[in-house]
């Protein structure tokens, strides 16, 4: 099968395209060169005053999992109806199913998701979620950091070999594609009335700090060459003041590859009669300090949502403010445990609007856009539907202005954001969505238009126009075609096909004997055998399931 695509704005910065003419040829699922003037076109795309990008990558959406499936259960009342989906009202699809999931990231021209946050226990069934949804590609972060296991090897001092072994036998098992930390040593400390837990705070019972576990596992991440570095949820959420907190985190991270989870979350200062405020300057501030250092935003927009995290200490802390008022706090055997809290960003409020402001303060202050990329943090800043709205929020500066005039006008005025002008280029979109999405997460196979890639490729029509500018909410909301593996899967902003996506992993290399040590605990702790925790070949059927990335 061999088809063109001529004509089009090619944007792709790991090219150094930035809206160049050129010609696309997919041969059998993959970009190709030029095969020449004598060449055979089984189909041909006319893409004239259109603009080309990859697929989509999302390095940081919660799109399946126990947390997942406890938000549909817990908020029924929220699940859409057939007139909703003919208004298409977004909410979070954390109460959508599989097939929504899937429909409406591959509407918006995404083609690979992250779910950034897999408990090792319950992998199978994230994997088993994952591969209900269809079209996109998907990948697992497994978390450790609050596992029995690891922190009795760290009370034993264990060797840094024996931890990368661990480290390595989990990923394995559960099919991930790297590892994350969710406030290190937190959700055990918890379990011992802990409400409160900071970096350098001791895990009771264990004699170790955050920071061990968390420069403990970074160490790990590097020396077993894993691309993805260790995806890293910090402490102290949501606290005023708690900028402090990720700066020494940055500080505390040896040098090494580290990602920072949703900073919005932690951009926060003490100023102010409410002693709440911006300390987006100051984050970015060490951001740039340190080279080493990727982050993801976790932008608030405003509506109904729900927020779900292993960070139980975080979640308890906020329950009282759930909204509709009613809540989930879990606790996992030996792995960790997490909550899931409804809530409603409101236009009016004085801490949402700050958040709203803090996020895109965050974005359009970056002087390293390809270490920075762009995520709500799915469902828990809003719903990944409300991309688009955040695209035209930051490529749009006029209506920017417009939707600051019914916010909390106390709260923009402790920000910089009402002074600033600059507005994204679509280069730098397809670079935080696109070319350093994949390479940050080691997908070299896609996020990229060059020969050799698979051929994921997003087709957006410019022509709805607000004033001078394109309407970027309405362009990126419905993708005018989006060809997954070669194949034509959205038109005009609907779906025609639904193929299957492949679970990308890595398999880093680790000593076998650390599958003792394994079973021990498991025999001692667990209620299930170790034979039951791992993810295999065989759950999936007969069809291939998983893509291994070196």
């Amino acid at each position: 099968m061999l088809i063109k695509l001529y004509n089009g704005s090619i944007y792709d910065p790991s090219q150094n395209l930035h809206g160049d003419t050129r010609d696309l040829f997919i041969r059998d699922g993959a970009i190709v060169a030029d095969p020449g003037p004598a060449a055979r076109f089984d189909a041909v795309y006319d893409l004239t005053g259109k603009i080309v990008m990859a697929g989509g990558i999302d390095i940081h959406s919660h799109i399946a999992g126990g947390n997942v499936n406890t938000a549909r259960v817990l908020l029924p009342e929220q699940h859409r109806n057939h007139m909703a989906r003919r208004l298409n009202h977004p909410f979070s699809s954390a109460k959508w199913s599989s097939t929504d999931i899937g429909y409406r990231y591959a509407r918006m021209g995404y083609t690979s998701v992250v779910e950034p946050a897999m408990l090792p226990v319950g992998a199978l069934d994230v994997h088993l979620q994952m591969a209900d949804i269809p079209i996109i590609d998907t990948a697992a972060l497994a978390i450790l950091g609050n596992d029995e296991l690891l922190l009795r090897l760290l009370r034993a001092k264990a060797g840094q070999n024996q931890i990368n072994d661990y480290v390595a036998w989990t990923l394995n098992a559960t099919r991930a594609l790297g590892l994350k930390i969710i406030n290190a040593g937190g959700a055990n400390a918890f379990k011992s009335n802990v409400r409160q837990f900071g970096l350098d705070d001791i895990v009771p019972d264990y004699g170790v700090s955050s920071r061990q576990i968390l420069q403990t596992l970074q160490t790990a991440v590097h020396q077993l060459g894993v691309p993805h570095p260790p995806h890293v949820h910090c402490n102290n959420l949501g606290i005023p003041g708690n900028v402090d907190t990720i700066v020494a985190t940055m500080e505390a991270a040896q040098g090494l590859p580290m990602h920072l989870a949703h900073v919005q979350f932690y951009a926060y200062g003490t100023e102010g009669a409410k002693g709440f405020s911006s300390a987006a300057a100051k984050l970015l501030e060490a951001f740039n300090r340190h080279p080493n250092i990727s982050m993801d935003v976790g932008q608030v927009l405003f509506g109904q949502t729900v927020t779900i995290s292993g960070d139980i200490i975080a979640q308890y802390s906020r329950h009282a403010d759930a909204s509709p008022s009613k809540y989930v706090m879990w606790d996992a055997e030996t792995e960790g445990s997490g909550g899931v809290v409804p809530y409603r960003y409101r236009q009016a409020s004085f801490v949402n609007t700050l958040q709203w402001a803090i996020g895109l303060e965050l974005f359009l202050l970056a002087e390293a856009p390809e270490r920075l990329f762009f995520t709500t943090d799915h469902p828990n800043g809003a719903p990944f539907t409300a991309y688009p709205e955040l695209l035209r929020l930051l490529m749009d500066a006029d209506y920017r202005q417009e939707c600051m005039a019914h916010l909390n006008q106390e709260a923009l005025a402790l920000t910089l954001l009402p002074n600033l002008k600059r507005e994204l280029t679509l280069s730098e979109v397809a670079s935080m969505t696109r070319s350093a999405a994949a390479t940050l997460l080691g997908l070299n196979d896609r996020g990229h238009l060059a020969p050799g890639a698979i051929a994921d490729i997003a087709v957006y029509d410019p022509g709805q126009r607000t004033g001078a500018r394109p309407d970027y909410r309405a362009m990126f909301a419905d993708a005018a075609l989006l060809f997954k593996n070669g194949r034509l899967v959205v038109q005009d902003g609907i779906v025609i096909e639904r193929p299957a996506g492949l679970a990308q992993t890595v398999t880093p290399v680790y000593d076998a004997g650390i599958i003792r040590t394994v079973k021990q605990h498991f025999d001692r702790f667990y209620s299930l055998k170790l034979g039951q925790y791992a993810v295999n070949d065989a759950d999936f059927g007969e069809h291939p399931r998983f893509k291994v990335h070196e």
